[in-house]
């Protein structure tokens, strides 16, 4: 008994380790992120070919050829990650200063692990009108936008009204980014206890942006709406929930799954349950032991609250769970967007898709959960790849590029090759670029 209790202190020290040290990284960088030259400069003057007089014959081009801007500039490669910090991880609504340490995060993902060029822009209103149009107007600069840790119900009215303006990839790394790495996991996690996901009971806890698209893709997939129910704060998502009637997204899950309509709380709906999928509170001991109890043999429970999982891993495990995941990196089973969104952009920018589809989230999902199993190590410990394993990110750029062309919503084809040669060849880029800095002391090591 006593070596288990040593064990688990020793989990709990290990879990507050990388709030220490980000405490104390920051402010020796002051920021994760920088804007470096990609071109030239062999001289001063290949400055008059970068910039005036030489440029003016490029802007002129662009002027008379719109579609070249992607020819001649970083356009293609750049993303906006765009926040006002209403909803910043676990956090809530802390304000865009203190969001931005978080978007800048992004950025360093999105550079060293899909070889993208990310921009945190923190927006100093809380207005989805004004959030919206300053979007829209940022468009020029950028080839796609990952809108960032935006509170609901809005953020759900702002995703959809900018993918129907705009002409560029819109993207809520909350909602589809979770969704899609979450259904992986599925994916895998179902292939493990050999379960159908079209006959699995799934309770999913929190109905805010993430588990409302994360319940969709699973819809998607192939589970059935009758065999999901939801559960927020007050308790099952059904028919009978009038007070859910104005928010759009909830009461239109209260109208299409839990159908048996079981009412009560987290508790209740476990019962007999497959999958707990939880993107909810951050815990510990939100969700408790007894609770997991009650679900069926061989059950599966994610809880990818951040920073804290709504309840321990270890202690999920002892209460009958046979695969176990959050959304942290440092326990196994990591089910977190960051696996998802660098080659899913990666592989959308190459193309210069239009839009990020639902289809194209479920090819990169299927690749995320493959490329685990054509490595061999898929198991109950080794759910998904790890971000160190670069590999994986290429095959998700190539399947969310080949499922861009076959929808039609690709501006620019290229073939499975060209798509693997060109993510390939962005991300080593990145990854090296940062290696060397490091090793020539232009970024010191602590």
């Amino acid at each position: 008994m006593d070596s288990v209790k040593v064990s688990k202190e020793e989990l709990l020290k290990k879990a507050g380790k990388p709030a220490e040290d980000a405490m104390r990284l920051h402010p020796l960088y002051k920021g994760k992120v920088e804007i470096l030259p990609k071109c030239c400069v062999r001289n001063v003057d290949d400055f008059s070919i970068w910039y005036t007089p030489g440029v003016a014959a490029v802007c002129k081009d662009i002027q008379a050829h719109p579609e070249k801007v992607y020819e001649y500039t970083n356009k293609g490669n750049m993303v906006a990650v765009v926040s006002d910090g209403t909803r910043v991880l676990g956090l809530g609504d802390i304000g865009p200063e203190a969001g931005l340490p978080v978007m800048e995060g992004k950025g360093l993902l999105f550079k060293y692990l899909g070889g993208v060029d990310a921009f945190p822009i923190c927006l100093n209103t809380k207005d989805p009108q004004e959030i919206i149009k300053t979007v829209q107007y940022l468009a020029p600069s950028f080839g796609g936008i990952n809108l960032e840790d935006i509170s609901q119900p809005k953020c759900f009215d702002i995703l959809d009204e900018l993918r129907r303006t705009m002409n560029i990839p819109v993207w809520h790394d909350d909602q589809q980014g979770t969704a899609t790495v979450c259904l992986a996991g599925l994916i895998n996690a179902l292939r493990i206890v050999k379960k159908d996901i079209k006959d699995v009971k799934i309770v999913l806890f929190g109905a805010g942006a993430a588990n409302i698209r994360i319940g969709t893709l699973y819809m998607h997939y192939g589970a059935k709406p009758e065999n999901l129910i939801y559960v927020d704060s007050k308790g099952t998502l059904h028919k009978g929930r009038e007070d859910l009637k104005a928010r759009r997204e909830k009461w239109h899950m209260c109208e299409v799954t839990n159908g048996k309509q079981v009412a009560g709380k987290l508790a209740d709906a476990l019962v007999g349950a497959d999958v707990l999928s939880a993107a909810s509170t951050p815990g510990p001991d939100v969700i408790k032991k007894e609770w997991i109890t009650k679900m069926n043999k061989d059950a599966i429970v994610f809880a990818t609250a951040n920073p804290i999982p709504e309840i321990w891993p270890w202690d999920a495990k002892e209460a009958g769970a046979r695969v176990v995941a959050t959304g942290r990196s440092d326990f196994p089973n990591q089910v977190n967007n960051s696996l998802g969104f660098p080659g899913i952009f990666r592989g959308t920018l190459d193309v210069q898709a239009k839009t990020i589809t639902n289809e194209m989230c479920v090819a990169a999902a299927e690749a995320l959960a493959d490329y685990a199993v054509k490595s061999g190590k898929m198991g109950e410990d080794y759910l998904l790849p790890h971000m160190d394993e670069p590999g994986v990110f290429v095959d998700e750029a190539v399947a969310v590029g080949l499922k861009a062309i076959e929808q039609g919503v690709a501006r620019r084809i290229l073939t499975e090759t060209e798509l693997r040669n060109n993510a390939e060849f962005l991300i080593k880029r990145a990854m090296k670029d940062v290696e060397m800095r490091q090793k020539e002391g232009i970024v010191k090591l602590p």
